[in-house]
Formats: C-alpha cells, structure tokens, sequence
C-alpha cells in the first residue's frame, strides 16, 4: 500500500508533463482547426460564434487562385527535388568515400547558406537572378529552393552511401562489374531509403518555402505559402488557417513515410 502510495505523486508528475506536451504540441492544431470552421469569432468568446464552411468556397473559388498556387506549389516542389536528387547522389557518394581530400570541408561548405538569415541570402540570389533574367520564372524559384534543400539531401545521401557494406561492392567488382555496374546494382539499391528520405525532406522545404519565392518569384509565381502570407497580413484569418491546413496534409502524410524509410543507422552516420 506505501508503495502505491509513494508512485501516486510520480504518475502525477508524468501524466501533468504529457497534458503539457500535449497542450503545446497540440494548442495551436486545435486552434487552426477553429479558425477553418469560424464563420465569427471576436474576443472575449473563447469558441467562434459562428461555425460554418463558407470560407472554404471562397479559398477554392477560381478566382481566388489557391488551386493554381497550390498546383505551382507542388510543380515547383517536384522540380526541386529531381534537381536536388540529380546533384545529391554524385555528391553523396563522392562525399560518403573518407578517402576522398578535403571531404570535412566540402560537407561545411554546403551547410554554410544555412549559417546565414535566409532573408539576407534569398535577396542576394534575386539581385543576381535579376541579371540573368531569372526572377519571375518557375526556373529561378526552383533554383533557390534547391539551394535550400541541397544540405539535407546531400548530407543525408552521404550518410546512405556510407552505411553500404563495402563487402558487397567488392564481391560485385571480383566477379567482373565494372565500378558503374556495381554502383547501380549495389550502391544505389542499398542507399536508396535514405535517398528517398531525403528526397521527401527537400519535397517539404519546396512545398513551405516562402522567403526565397518571394523575392525571386513574386509576383509572377504564386505558391500556397505566399497565399497563406497576404491572407495573415490581411487579418483574414479563416483563409490564411485553411491555406495552412492545405500545407499541412502532405507534410504529416510525407513525415510518415519518412518515418518508415529512414533508418536510424543512417542517421547515425549523417556528418560522420
């Protein structure tokens, strides 16, 4: 009985820090929840006085053009990630040899744009895109989210390179593969969870970026995210919730599958 008594006070403590947990985690959903569904809500009401889907007709509306902002979202986020995918495989594997010189630096260097305010880098690229005639196209705006999402997907297929069994590859190459076949047919199968984690990492950077399209793109390209910006500085709130919630869905199904195909001993070796 004393010891029952004695882990009351503990199970308290722990079912206290879980409802925290769970407040701060889950608070703001719930909120955003609230707002896609408030037809009038004004303070001091702590619920919407109003409940109803009329904003959702306005947000998918033609004219409101959030079904073309989302499809230049997902364009966009599609392109990034085989431009990404295409420069971070060789770079991975490069990247995955510890024989290869300077292997720390090169690492270091394709971490240092996000050494610096994305803001302060994302303005530079557009007055240099200016001059190549880049702004405004889906071209420049695919380019600067590349330039966002290339450390994760070359740090994280290297990392994939690295945890495959060197054993194998040799005994491929002992039995006549040329150093392509055996990359194909070893390197890359065994790699390829992390590859595709990676892919759907840069997949979600695209999808949410907003600096770097908005001052490369904007206000030629529209994206969900620059939508969900103007309908917040608006204050119209209902709009900018349910443009949040559309960003939302495939982020969590994404994290999901992420969740499955990346392995933490592939995480283990991320800047080994």
């Amino acid at each position: 009985m004393m010891n029952a008594c004695g882990r009351w006070p503990a199970i308290a403590l722990r079912s206290l820090l879980l409802l925290l947990f769970a407040v701060v985690i889950f608070g703001p959903l719930l909120n955003l929840l609230l707002w896609t569904v408030a037809e009038a809500w004004y303070f001091p009401a702590k619920l919407p006085i109003h409940w109803g889907f009329s904003y959702w007709g306005r947000v998918f509306r033609p004219e409101a053009g959030a079904m073309l902002a989302l499809g230049n979202s997902l364009w966009i986020a599609v392109l990034t990630v085989l431009v990404s995918t295409a420069l971070a495989i060789p770079a991975g594997y490069a990247l995955s040899r510890r024989s290869l010189p300077w292997r720390s630096v090169f690492l270091l260097v394709f971490l240092l744009p996000q050494a610096f305010p994305a803001i302060a880098v994302d303005l530079n690229i557009a007055r240099i895109f200016y001059g190549l005639g880049l702004n405004g196209t889906v071209t420049g705006v695919v380019l600067v989210h590349t330039l966002q999402g290339l450390v994760f997907s070359v740090w994280i297929a290297s990392a994939a390179f690295a945890g495959v069994h060197a054993e194998q590859v040799e005994a491929a190459r002992n039995l006549g593969a040329s150093p392509w076949r055996a990359f194909f047919t070893v390197s890359l199968p065994q790699a390829s969870p992390g590859i595709i984690a990676s892919a759907i990492f840069v997949f979600l950077i695209s999808l949410d970026e907003f600096s770097g399209t908005f001052f490369v793109g904007a206000p030629d390209i529209s994206t969900l995210p620059l939508q969900l910006y103007t309908a917040a500085t608006e204050g119209n709130y209902q709009i900018a919730s349910i443009t949040a919630l559309l960003l939302l869905l495939p982020s969590i199904l994404f994290m999901l599958v992420v969740e499955r195909f990346l392995r933490a001993d592939v995480l283990a070796k991320i800047g080994t």
